[in-house]
């Protein structure tokens, strides 16, 4: 599969656009959504297509000739809400 190339489950996130029933569909998922459920490239490139609301089967064909792939990478910031205020205070000040 063409948008294997490259991408690691857990590291990218996946973006993809594709063409159906005379419109353009895109969905995505941020990196950590394909380690969190456990899912295989194939699994969630296919998620995404459902996603993104495509409804026939998905052959490998579709898969390699129909859909275009964008791979990102993201960060995930976490802070406590007491920090997050403490930092909002200090900005409008």
């Amino acid at each position: 599969m063409l948008y294997v190339v490259g991408t690691q489950v857990g590291v990218h996130g996946i973006q993809i656009e594709f063409p159906f029933k005379g419109r353009t569909k895109t969905a995505t998922y941020l990196p950590e959504v394909a380690r969190e459920q456990s899912w295989t490239k194939t699994q969630a490139l296919d998620s995404l297509l459902r996603k993104g609301g495509y409804t026939d089967v998905i052959t490998e064909e579709f898969r390699s000739s129909c859909v275009s792939v964008t791979r990102y990478r993201s960060e995930k910031c976490v802070v406590s809400y007491q920090d997050y205020l403490r930092r909002l205070q200090q900005r409008t000040q």
